[in-house]
């Protein structure tokens, strides 16, 4: 049987990486394993990932699903981009967060979500906002109902179905607080603890944005990623994100592993906030349920904070926090990466802890 299959990956732009993908037809008798997807190659020079004397890089098949959009038979493919040399490329965020995974990582059992923030577009503006002036002051949009508060709910619902009908750990959805902005998250639904790791969780995103855009182009709508999509009195978009290890988990250690990756997080505050997304000083300004990009605070329930504990959390002493810093257009492999590496103390987090704490 010859299928069609669409791979993905991540290209050079700056100072966000942006998707592309081609596809690419393959026989496959049977169940689809990974194997059945051939390493391919690209013009990295029409990417930002090559020069042009020297253009070829290489797309290595890690993951794949279902093509919900093409139908059965048909599939998505990720892929990450190496050089000719068979080495990943230096924009190879996932290989970084392998490296740290085998570096150490992989024994916390760090679990992660992701709470993806965006907003729609109809050319300069937002989906359905007026041509002239702006719509309502903010209030009665989050998770509203009703024509008169929800823009673009066609399109938010036919990503939903193709996330859950190709298997993404999509678990819920909501309209956000500007008009025409929305969210959906992708992690640990509570059905199988051993795909929640940062590694499948990021991957899933990935396929899970990269929907959004296809189904965008059937609808004619824009998707942004934007930090702060709209200046002035709006909320912006950020990429909050869940995370826990196994010692923050477990009732008999979970306060202090908390208490710790606080305080980890709090030392090197700064060098998070330089890979967690392009515009991020115009989403945190200490307004508009965000911490000033300058401060790090931390605080149970607090949407205000830089770290949030949630309540349950806070009263059973185990579980996990929410890192309410990063844009909607930061990296999940690098994010991930960087809370790994800060919390389990693993590679240059590390060095960067103890020189804070001299």
């Amino acid at each position: 049987m010859l299928s069609l299959a669409e791979y993905i990956w991540l290209d050079g732009t700056k100072p966000t990486q942006q998707l592309r993908s081609k596809a690419r037809i393959v026989p496959i008798d049977g169940e689809a394993k990974l194997e059945n997807f051939p390493e391919w190659g690209f013009d990295g020079s029409s990417t930002g990932q090559a020069a042009g004397n020297d253009s070829d890089c290489i797309l290595k098949p890690v993951s794949f699903l279902m093509d919900p959009i093409r139908g059965e038979g048909n599939y998505l493919v990720l892929c990450e981009v190496y050089d000719v040399n068979d080495n990943p490329h230096e924009t190879n965020t996932r290989a970084m967060l392998r490296q740290t995974l085998e570096a150490g990582g992989a024994s916390h059992e760090p679990w992660i979500g992701f709470e993806q923030e965006y907003t729609l577009f109809l050319g300069e503006r937002p989906y359905m906002w007026p041509t002239q002036g702006y719509p309502g002051p903010q209030g009665p949009y989050y998770c509203g109902v009703g024509a008169e508060k929800v823009y673009g709910r066609d399109l938010v619902e036919a990503h939903t179905k193709a996330c859950i009908d190709c298997g993404i750990m999509i678990y819920g959805i909501n309209a956000e607080v500007m008009p025409a902005q929305w969210e959906f998250q992708v992690g640990y639904r509570g059905l199988d603890t051993e795909s929640a790791d940062a590694l499948n969780v990021s991957d899933h995103l990935i396929f899970a944005r990269w929907l959004l855009y296809r189904l965008g182009e059937e609808f004619d709508l824009q998707v942004s990623l934007s930090p702060k999509p709209v200046k002035g009195d709006w909320n912006g978009a950020g990429k909050h994100t869940n995370f826990s290890t196994k010692e923050m988990r477990d009732p008999k250690t979970g306060e202090k592993a908390i208490a710790d990756a606080i305080e980890n997080l709090k030392a090197v505050h700064t060098d998070h906030i330089m890979v967690y997304g392009d515009g991020l000083a115009d989403r945190l300004t200490g307004e508009h349920e965000t911490c000033h990009i300058s401060e790090f605070r931390s605080g149970r329930s607090d949407r205000g904070a830089s770290i949030r504990i949630p309540a349950g959390v806070a009263k059973s002493g185990c579980g996990y926090i929410e890192d309410r810093r990063p844009a909607a257009n930061a990296d999940p492999y690098t994010v991930a990466n960087r809370l790994i590496s800060t919390i389990c103390e693993i590679g240059v987090d590390t060095g960067m802890k103890k020189a804070a704490n001299g």
